[in-house]
């Protein structure tokens, strides 16, 4: 991001910048993503069109920063001790209504982000790119770790199942992910392709 995006964007308490991405998601939920216009969040959020303008550009940055600053946990800032520890405590801050709320919300923008150059751009610099930088580091501290090996091949292919972790549940059970479902899709298909050893099982509850 230039040094001027940050300049502009700096006038706006965190507070005020917090309550406009909640606006934007809402209005987004609500119409979608072609019929969300900046007069339309201008009037929704009390706020100026042109200030809208002045801090993010466009719609479409304002769209991915709006998913961006959602998020309650990012892959980099979580460090527990180990990759499972890891995973799982990112899960931990989910719920099941959130994750269907956002899955609903990003199955409505996967159209419009293909149709769009300048939303596919800025989801991809916005959400993508940071997603997967972080979820390197925290691959990278396991292999620093002696969990995984360096030379582990699915190492390149982690997003992408997670990626379809989500995708597919739709698609072949008609359901959103569920943390459960996650976290035994991490731990029954990730983590045992990375190399990672499964817990062992507790003695039998008496």
């Amino acid at each position: 991001m230039s040094e001027a995006a940050v300049e502009r964007r700096s006038r706006l308490t965190p507070e005020r910048e917090a309550e406009l991405y909640t606006s934007t998601l809402d209005l987004l939920r609500e119409v979608g993503y072609e019929a969300l216009t900046m007069d339309s969040l201008a009037a929704r959020s009390h706020c100026s069109k042109a200030t809208l303008y002045r801090q993010w550009g466009g719609k479409a940055e304002l769209v991915a920063r709006a998913l961006r600053h959602q998020k309650p946990v990012h892959a980099a800032d979580v460090d527990t001790g180990s990759l499972r520890g890891d995973f799982h405590a990112m899960l931990t801050v989910e719920d099941d209504r959130r994750l269907a709320r956002d899955f609903a919300l990003m199955r409505g923008l996967a159209m419009a982000i293909h149709a769009n150059p300048d939303l596919l751009r800025a989801f991809r610099e916005l959400m993508i790119e940071p997603e997967r930088g972080g979820l390197d580091v925290v691959l990278r501290r396991a292999v620093d770790r002696g969990e995984v090996r360096a030379d582990n091949p699915a190492l390149d292919y982690v997003v992408h199942m997670l990626v379809g972790a989500f995708v597919t549940r739709a698609v072949i059970e008609d359901r959103p992910p569920t943390v459960a479902f996650l976290t035994g899709y991490l731990d029954s298909v990730i983590l045992p392709v990375l190399g990672v050893a499964p817990v062992a099982a507790g003695p039998p509850a008496g």
